[in-house]
């Protein structure tokens, strides 16, 4: 039996031998879990064959380990808090950056204050530096023994699951039914924090009990921890769920129209603004701007198979004994467009583009602020192209993307995702598709990973994911590629030789959904939008109320170069005024008195706190105007 060992080599083994066993051959220390054949898993695993990795935990893979076992800990300190009697375990899994456990406290509840105390006590866990064990048991002894325990929810993923034999992980006195992998001891990974504490239905059904979920979070040193930490407390700061509503951009009326955004006439003013942005790039590259119906009978949507697909995400309504649906996409309302009148092969591509409003039912417990709702505004666009146009049709529509990636300063990544199980049409059709779209793709040295099975239902599709300010990643644009909704709606073009020919449907989105966009923008710019996108550009401060009315000439000059000012003449102190303008992260103050009036100038102040002085009113209006035409990202006033 022949083992490949990255970095050793092959060796041939006479037996089975566990992972740890391996290691201290080798003299590998620290090993705290294996990839074997390119799965994790654990030291106790036994090997014979194949290829394997060891896993320290400067490891890539480490992660999963240790924070899994972090899970255990915190569900141990848990117990032992509030009795073993007492608490009933649901799961705990590993999520991105951390993990997190599920516990019902019977007769009790886990409050924000208690965090503390769990933190203390799973210190004191990692300090006994507990060895973790690992035992089986056949399934029906399994049941019994966690009926013994009284804990009925382990009991009900037991009785579901198909195997007859279960694997257990032992520390102290805490037992928890998990496949691993864990640490080889509880002391190993000492760097962790609790995150938050949130009510999370069980199995995530909303038919079945509440349970508390309790977040946390470990990494393999301190510094790391403490960098991590530092960015969700950023992250809080600028949460748009809190900044939106504070700048007045937005809310949300949860018992009128949850997951539904209302704009004020500030945000009203930013999603303007992202829209005239985003009109002029596709009216320049040849789209032309479309108008849908909100309303259209289902007979659409069965045929574009949005019905035998999507339909647990529409809403629905009936008038005069007709069925109606409200879009949940734009795409079918441009393909009744595309059908409307006799195309050319000489006319293609059509491109349309539209702002599309569109509803999709979202359950309550995942709407999550802009970022998450039943109601969005899309920058939709549909292209319709002859086989041979489909490259150069994929590579304009990516250029346009980091040009609009680009006017924000994002970073981005890609994505190619592929057929997914729930899909229309053959695999051969498939195939092609995909292939086009990796073609495309290459043809401009565009770096991308593969999501395999991720695709609409219609036709694979490429992800942008842009990172913000803080390095978290968003998805954003995507293109879609469809030659199944022309073949459902009996698309054609007539060709040179007079044959009607099925043309190629490209699906994309710039922004993706407005709404979301902006809330990434919220808590990209932490609500300090750049000047062009800014709801208040300026406001003017009179330092009394003899300086009234010259702030007032101010303001209607500045006002007809198409600035948005405003005047703010209040009997408040001028510091009072000056504090409020920068809390609403206005870009810059004008504040006039005596001197400016004599010398027919401007005191400009920034939000960030800048006091540039007394500057000529032409001269600001210049720079002020030409930061705004060139949608610039910095404060041009500050050099």
């Amino acid at each position: 039996m022949k083992l490949f060992i990255k970095d050793v080599g092959e060796l041939e083994l006479q037996a089975p031998i566990s992972v740890s066993s391996l290691a201290q051959r080798l003299g590998r220390k620290s090993v705290i879990a294996a990839i074997h054949d390119g799965k994790l898993i654990d030291v106790r695993d036994e090997v014979e064959r194949g290829q394997i990795e060891f896993v320290t935990l400067d490891h890539p893979m480490a992660p999963q380990v240790y924070r899994h076992t972090m899970s255990h800990i915190m569900a141990q300190a848990v117990m032992r808090i509030f009795g073993e009697d007492k608490v009933l375990l649901g799961i705990g899994p590993i999520i991105e950056n951390g993990f997190y456990y599920d516990f019902e406290i019977v007769s009790g509840k886990i409050v924000e204050e208690d965090l503390p105390k769990i933190e203390e006590v799973m210190r004191e866990i990692i300090q006994q530096d507990l060895p973790i064990e690992r035992f089986t048991m056949k399934k029906d002894e399994a049941i019994e023994f966690m009926k013994g325990k009284g804990q009925r929810y382990k009991v009900e993923l037991l009785n579901e699951m198909q195997e007859e034999i279960v694997t257990f992980y032992k520390q102290g006195e805490f037992v928890d039914l998990c496949r691993g992998p864990h640490l080889p001891s509880t002391g190993i990974v000492k760097h962790f924090k609790l995150l938050s504490l949130s009510g999370a239905y069980w199995r995530g059904n909303e038919n079945n009990p509440m349970l508390q979920r309790i977040y946390g979070t470990a990494f393999a040193s301190e510094e790391e921890l403490n960098k991590y930490v530092e960015m969700i407390e950023e992250a809080k700061r600028r949460d748009h769920r809190k900044l939106g509503p504070a700048l007045g951009i937005f809310f949300i009326d949860y018992d009128y129209a949850p997951g539904m955004p209302i704009f004020t006439p500030a945000g009203t003013v930013i999603l303007r603004e992202l829209m005239n942005f985003s009109r002029e790039l596709h009216l320049t590259s040849g789209y032309q701007e479309v108008m849908t119906p909100l309303v259209m009978s289902e007979k659409l949507w069965r045929m574009s198979g949005h019905w035998d697909h999507y339909k647990e995400n529409m809403y629905f309504t009936s008038k005069e004994d007709q069925n109606f649906a409200i879009k949940p996409m734009n795409c079918p309302g441009h393909i009744l467009i595309y059908k409307n009148k006799p195309v050319s092969y000489r006319d293609l591509p059509i491109r349309y583009f539209e702002f599309g409003r569109v509803h999709r039912y979202e359950r309550s417990g995942v709407l999550h602020g802009l970022l998450r709702v039943r109601s969005f505004t899309q920058d939709d666009a549909h292209i319709f192209c002859r086989i041979d146009q489909i490259e150069q049709e994929i590579v304009g529509i990516i250029r346009l993307i980091e040009r609009i990636y680009a006017q924000f300063g994002f970073e981005y990544s890609v994505e190619l995702s592929t057929m997914p199980e729930n899909h229309m049409g053959d695999v051969e059709t498939w195939n092609m598709a995909t292939e086009s779209l990796k073609n495309a793709l290459d043809s401009i040295k565009l770096p991308y990973v593969i999501k395999e099975g991720e695709g609409a239902f219609y036709g694979p599709k490429i992800d942008f994911h842009v990172k913000d300010s803080i390095g978290r990643m968003w998805q954003c644009a995507t293109v879609q590629l469809d030659f199944l909704m022309p073949q459902r709606f009996d698309l054609y073009y007539v060709d040179a030789d007079g044959s009607q020919v099925r043309p190629v449907m490209i699906h994309t989105a710039k922004y993706g959904s407005l709404e979301r966009f902006l809330g990434i923008l919220i808590e990209h710019f932490a609500g300090a939008f750049p000047t062009w996108l800014a709801p208040t550009q300026a406001v003017v401060l009179p330092i009394t109320d003899r300086h009234r009315h010259y702030a007032e000439q101010i303001v209607e000059k500045f006002s007809h170069s198409g600035i948005r000012i405003k005047l703010d003449a209040r009997h408040e102190t001028l510091s009072y005024r000056v504090r409020e303008a920068q809390t609403m992260k206005v870009p810059y103050m004008f504040i006039v008195g005596d001197r400016e009036m004599s010398e027919k100038k401007i005191s400009v102040r920034t939000r960030k706190g800048a006091d540039l002085g007394a500057k000529g009113i032409d001269e600001v209006l210049n720079v002020i105007v030409e930061e705004i035409r060139t949608r610039s990202l910095k404060n041009l006033l500050e050099g």
